[in-house]
């Protein structure tokens, strides 16, 4: 069974950083392709960033370029969101994703951005 775990989340206030971490097990890590989204209340769940399974192909939702970069160690079967210039419009549930036939979750990290 495919688990995703989130980890990192916590209240920052605007302009301050943070790192978020997903730990996969139950699959091969280094043949996923992994994505983080993020849905705030009210909104649609949207895609933030995506790397590929090699870390050679990366994408980034317009709003965090320049801000955020996705990363991945195959070592520790986890992939990151460092989060830098936070702003209050990143505030969130973060959540790990990855698919294998069918979508994977983790059960998502809290992001507040707030002075």
């Amino acid at each position: 069974q495919v688990q995703l775990v989130e980890s990192g989340g916590g209240l920052v206030q605007p302009g301050e950083s943070l790192r978020l971490s997903c730990t996969v097990s139950g699959f091969t890590f280094s043949s996923l392709f992994m994505n983080w989204y993020r849905q705030a209340p009210g909104k649609e769940r949207e895609l933030v960033a995506g790397i590929s399974n090699t870390g050679g192909s990366i994408n980034y939702a317009d709003s965090v370029k320049g801000r955020f970069t996705i990363s991945r160690d195959a070592a520790k079967n986890t992939v990151y969101l460092q989060m830098n210039n936070l702003k209050p419009e990143d505030a969130a549930v973060y959540y790990c994703n990855t698919r294998i036939f069918k979508s994977y979750w983790g059960q998502g990290t809290q992001v507040t951005v707030s002075s």
